[in-house]
This record gives C-alpha cells, structure tokens and sequence, in this order.
C-alpha cells in the first residue's frame, strides 16, 4: 500500500501507515472473465494491514473472499446496462465516496466517470485491449458493437490520462497507451498464476463433464477475436485419425453470435462428436480441467496478459497458441 499511495502522490509517513485507508472499488463492469478472475485474485492477497477498509461493488456472481476488511456495496439503482450504470457512476456514487470519507476510487475497468470529493484519488488500470486493435475493430461487423468500442477507445484514454494512477499488465499494453495519451503516473503488474494451477504431478480427479480420453482443450468465453469458430475449421482439417485420438473441448461463456456459428457447424463436420461445447465452468474447477487435458489451445488475436494463457502453462500441459 506505501508503494501505491508513493506513486499517486500521497505522502508517505509513518502516522500515515497507522491509520484507516478506506478503498472504493467499483467493479460492476466484471461481468465475467477475466476481471472477475484479477478481482478474485486481488482481494484474496491483501497486504496485512489492519487499517485496510475496502468497499466492493461488483456483480453478485463474484464471490468476495471472508475478509473482514472487505464489504460488499449493492446498488439500489440498476447497474446492470451500461447507460444505467454510468447515471449511477455519476450521481450515486460520489454521495457514497463522500460518506464512506474514501481515500481512493478504484475503476479496474478502465474507466473512471465518477467525479470524486476532494482528497479521494483515482486508480484505473488498462486490461481491454479491443478498442485499441485496429484489426480486432474492423472484424466487428458495423453497428452498436463498433460504435461502442471506437467510444471506449476515447473513453478509455481520457480516464487514464485523468487518473492518479494507471496500473498496466503488460508493457506491450503500456507502450500502446503512452503512445497516444501523457500520463500522470503508470505501473507495470504484471498477472501472477494462481498456485492452484500448477498441477503438474499431483492427483486431481477427471472432471465428471470432460469427454473421456484424449482432449484438446480452448478455455475462453466465445468471441470473434477468440476465434473458436476457426480452431472447430482446423480441427475439421486434422487427419482422420488424430480426430478419432482426441476430442475437442470448448470451455467458456456462449453469449456471443460466434458460439451459435459453432452450434451450427458441428452437426456438418466428418466426426460431430469429436467437438463438444461444455459452456461455462467454475473457475475453482478449472486446474483440473488444464491438468487433464493432453493439450491446450488458446487462438485469440487480440490480448493484454491473458490469465487463461498463464493458468494453461502454469498446468505443464503442451500449449497450442496464437502469435
């Protein structure tokens, strides 16, 4: 927390690290994926200070670890769409920053449109690639969707030029923004892995719902820039006999138009059941499911420092990737 409050230009002092440092965290954006999984892991390593305070506010679907620094905000407003959520951004919660008295607001979403009281800092942090990728862009069709990520884009750089801090998981990510917007303070964190991941030696259990035998493996809710679409094609293109070796397992969210193409394309394929789409898996359950399997793809084209890649390698199994 010193190092922090040093890099946002709080005064860093003794009395200072005695006392109540109350956080806002609002992260109702993390719908699922990744931010939910950088939320779970943040929380459940705070640094051991006893005047730590943290109020979350974040989906229901987000477990928060039994901390009893950590409380859970729920909004009486809707928040679940995006326009709701920036009304209540906007006029509720900096009644709530001034009541809780916060030291600091922290938007890991991407973006802050909060207007905070005086002394409260801002921290954002820059994980969402897509708007920033002019070739992920152009492979949204046009419509709502790419005039939403050309919005991001603007919205994105104005938050982090605007904020105390930005916190970045990859150089690469960090070049890109600095190439287009000054900064007021930027870090580089990079995603740790989970110790659970690495499962190399060690007896788990096969997962009930994983075929039997050998499997590859694609973790990661469905997308264009995922391309599990193309990864079925490829997988159509394989020797009869290696499809007849091993069955392809496709992990992860089905709410995007990509995983109905993928429903479709199964039944014409030479060997259907050689692909099977399990849908979404508890993140608890996910080492068991790297460690079974014989090897891992992850095909996406557009990325910061995906979890999924590290959790696949921290399991030891051979990794199938994209460039």
């Amino acid at each position: 927390m010193n190092e922090t409050d040093a890099r946002i230009g709080r005064p860093v002092t003794a009395a200072h690290t005695t006392t109540t440092m109350k956080i806002v965290i609002n992260a109702l954006s993390a719908r699922q994926g990744g931010g939910q999984t950088y939320l779970k892991n943040l929380l459940a390593h705070l640094p051991a200070e006893p005047g730590l305070e943290i109020l979350v506010y974040a989906p229901t679907t987000l477990a928060l670890p039994q901390d009893a620094r950590i409380r859970r905000g729920t909004p009486t407003f809707p928040t679940e769409n995006p326009l709701l959520r920036s009304v209540w951004e906007k006029l509720w919660l900096p009644r709530i920053l001034r009541r809780e008295r916060a030291d600091l607001l922290f938007c890991p979403g991407g973006l802050i449109s909060t207007p905070t009281p005086p002394g409260c800092r801002t921290v954002t942090m820059f994980r969402n690639m897509i708007p920033f990728d002019d070739r992920a862009r152009r492979s949204v069709p046009f419509g709502l969707q790419r005039a939403r990520n050309w919005l991001l884009k603007h919205l994105m750089l104005s938050s982090m030029a605007r904020a105390d801090l930005t916190i970045f998981i990859s150089q690469f990510a960090r070049g890109v923004i600095e190439s287009l917007t000054p900064l007021r303070a930027a870090v580089t964190i990079p995603h740790g892995i989970n110790a659970r991941f690495r499962t190399q030696g060690q007896p788990l259990a096969r997962p009930p719902r994983l075929p039997p035998g050998k499997v590859l493996l694609y973790v990661s809710k469905f997308d264009g820039y995922k391309h599990q679409f193309e990864v079925v094609q490829g997988y159509a293109r394989l020797p009869r006999a290696l499809q007849e070796e091993y069955t392809l397992v496709l992990v992860g969210e089905t709410d995007h138009p990509d995983a109905q193409r993928v429903a479709d394309l199964i039944p014409k394929l030479p060997r259907p059941d050689g692909v099977v789409v399990l849908g979404p898996v508890d993140y608890a359950d996910l080492p068991a499911y790297y460690h079974h399997a014989s090897a891992i793809v992850f095909a996406s084209s557009c990325e910061n420092c995906p979890n999924i890649l590290l959790e696949g390698l921290a399991s030891g199994r051979p990794m199938i990737s994209s460039d």
